[in-house]
């Protein structure tokens, strides 16, 4: 077996073996790259209410409480509350909280829920643990071997010695370019 026929062997294999890993890291990488326009890793569901019962500190009950969720869609259910300051009530509830102005009785309910599919593939990307350190270190030589043996697929004009060579330079150029502009 010649050299050529080794490397397009090792750059296939390899390169099937690693492509579903691929996929996960990009979409990660996709979704934690705009965090800043939403949570990758949470839906935040929230929507406003207002209450008629009586809220004051003194006469407010874990049954008032669990009134108040009865009023509320989804019935939720009744973990604790607490008065963080002034005119501010929090009932704690699965998954969530419940804040109203003891004052007005204007509430709002915030619920927070695990992003299907990007939760998980965010958790891996976050690097979890130590097995997964030696995993993505794997991972991540696995990549190098697929970049560097794919360079010496292709031969001629389209190889590394021309068109290849231009356009490796090139990708190699632009993070720099990144990098001192930011």
């Amino acid at each position: 077996m010649n050299l050529s026929k080794l490397n397009r062997i090792t750059h296939r294999d390899i390169g099937y073996l690693i492509t579903g890993m691929t996929i996960i890291y990009a979409l990660s990488g996709i979704a934690l790259n705009h965090k800043h326009d939403w949570n990758p890793n949470y839906i935040v569901d929230s929507y406003e209410f207002t209450t008629d019962l009586d809220l004051s500190r003194e006469s407010y009950t874990d049954e008032t409480g669990k009134a108040i969720l009865k009023t509320i869609p989804g019935n939720p259910d009744y973990k604790t509350s607490h008065y963080p300051s002034g005119n501010t009530l929090n009932i704690f509830i699965d998954g969530g909280f419940v804040q109203i102005n003891t004052k007005t009785g204007e509430g709002i309910v915030e619920k927070i829920s695990k992003r299907p599919l990007f939760f998980q593939i965010n958790f891996l990307h976050y690097n979890p643990g130590k097995w997964w350190k030696w995993f993505s270190d794997i991972f991540c030589i696995s990549l190098i071997v697929v970049t560097i043996t794919g360079l010496f697929i292709i031969k001629g004009k389209n190889g590394i010695t021309r068109r290849g060579a231009i356009l490796t330079i090139i990708g190699i150029i632009l993070p720099l370019i990144f990098l001192f502009i930011y």
